[in-house]
């Protein structure tokens, strides 16, 4: 009796999937929200329920709850990047452990990825979501920390574990919230998948356009870092209430749809997720102190980051609408690819007097690249079984090995002291991106 009512309930969900899948093809909106918000606890039995609220001004309170997570994504990244110069020379970093502070981050990204639909089932997506932001308000908080004169102290031991306990913590909340606003607002997509995207996107300029005034008026970069955990903080306190009401109940994993692991369009989409995740966190992690070598102050260089963000929200915004009324997406996503590899390659080796195109360039290149990869997974699966699978080998394989790209400008970066061979890389890598993007964006489907 319980097989069957098992594979009842499977089928169900699994109808349910396909007319969502189905429906994103067919209208830009639809697919620009279910793109980005993938259920990766589609596959627990029983199926994870919605949220626990009382009313409509409950359900409004945990929507502003989940914003604000999003608004914290990203500002690790772009906040160490902003002071970079400045907390290598004052801290006396060597310079292994700058590269290692601008990949760990990233690479974590993947390696937590796969654990937090198994969290969810142990403890409920709330209480993960409720404990990655405990571990990144800490980690925010120990980032600065000055492990004193003793052999092995200073600020690198607190950097290296802060920021690490930081990546692990956003690779959770990269896997849970999406699904949880999906669940959460079935109505209301089209508001939460744009206010949870553009806050994503929101951090990141955030952490690159305020960081590096914070640390000109205080004059201590401990301080410009530290600011960063106080809105951590407040969410923390504000989603509490809200995760500890959540009852737990025991899920077991079924896994439907197609193994994409030996799919050879599954692997397409995802070598072309790798390459936008290089040019992507490389330009989180890099941009500023590429601007700043080039004799950019520190306060413009983090201006110009931030407004390369906001135009990533803008091509974000317009690509996925965009790519879901062609055929096929192998014209766009060339585009979009030579768009981004050709402006951080400008930002590295053009003139500088058109620094603000070639920024331009790259945020609108980069936020449509993302866009156009996120958007395969629905575009290129049949059923959102498949899409969650398609989706959690694109984050684990994606990020991790993407990560790649942050570590070699750095090491390239250490090898000669100059920049320019890292503009030399993603010509490379911009090339090759474009063309994983033309064979991924061919009409196939994974399976």
């Amino acid at each position: 009796m319980t097989d069957a009512t098992n594979a009842g309930a499977r089928e169900q969900r699994r109808r349910a999937a396909s007319a969502e899948a189905g429906e994103g093809t067919r209208t830009g909106s639809s697919l620009v929200d279910l793109s980005n918000l993938v259920d990766a606890e589609i596959d627990e039995l029983p199926a994870a329920e919605p949220t626990r609220v009382g009313s409509r001004r409950a359900l409004a309170y945990l929507g502003v709850c989940l914003v604000l997570i999003g608004l914290n994504l990203r500002s690790v990244f772009s906040s160490l990047s902003a002071v970079l110069p400045e907390v290598t020379a004052q801290a006396g970093l060597p310079g292994w452990s700058v590269v290692v502070l601008t990949t760990v981050p990233v690479t974590l990204l993947g390696v937590f990825a796969p654990l937090a639909p198994v969290l969810a089932r142990r403890f409920g997506a709330e209480r993960v979501l409720l404990g990655a932001m405990a571990l990144l308000t800490a980690g925010l908080l120990l980032r600065p920390v000055d492990a004193g004169p003793a052999p092995g102290g200073g600020h690198l031991p607190a950097l290296l574990l802060g920021t690490a306990a930081c990546g692990a913590a956003i690779a959770l909340c990269n896997v849970l919230l999406p699904g949880l606003v999906k669940r959460d607002f079935p109505h209301r997509l089209g508001l939460m998948g744009g206010l949870y995207t553009t806050a994503i996107c929101a951090s990141a300029a955030l952490g690159a356009g305020f960081t590096y005034p914070v640390y000109t008026a205080t004059g201590e970069w401990t301080k410009a870092l530290w600011v960063w955990a106080l809105p951590a903080a407040v969410v923390l306190l504000l989603f509490l209430p809200v995760a500890v009401r959540q009852g737990t109940v025991r899920h077991q994993a079924v896994r439907d749809g197609v193994n994409v692991w030996r799919s050879s369009v599954a692997w397409q989409v995802t070598i072309f997720m790798v390459l936008q995740a290089m040019m992507s966190f490389s330009g989180f992690a890099w941009l500023a102190p590429i601007l700043r070598e080039r004799g950019v102050d520190g306060a413009t260089a983090g201006l110009i980051v931030a407004v390369c963000i906001v135009l990533q929200m803008l091509g974000s915004l317009f690509a996925p609408a965009l790519a879901a009324r062609f055929r096929d997406q192998r014209a766009i996503n060339a585009v979009v690819a030579l768009m981004t590899g050709g402006g951080f390659v400008l930002s590295i080796l053009g003139p500088l007097d058109l620094v603000w195109v070639w920024a331009g360039l790259l945020g609108l290149g980069q936020g449509s690249l993302t866009a156009c990869a996120l958007t395969l997974i629905m575009l290129r699966t049949r059923d959102g079984h498949t899409a969650a699978h398609l989706s959690g080998m694109m984050q684990g394989v994606g990020y991790g090995v993407g990560s790649t790209g942050t570590l070699m400008v750095g090491q390239l970066h250490q090898a000669t002291g100059s920049f320019v061979p890292a503009g030399i890389l993603f010509t490379v890598v911009g090339l090759l991106a474009a063309v994983f993007g033309y064979r991924s964006g061919r009409n196939r489907y994974v399976g």
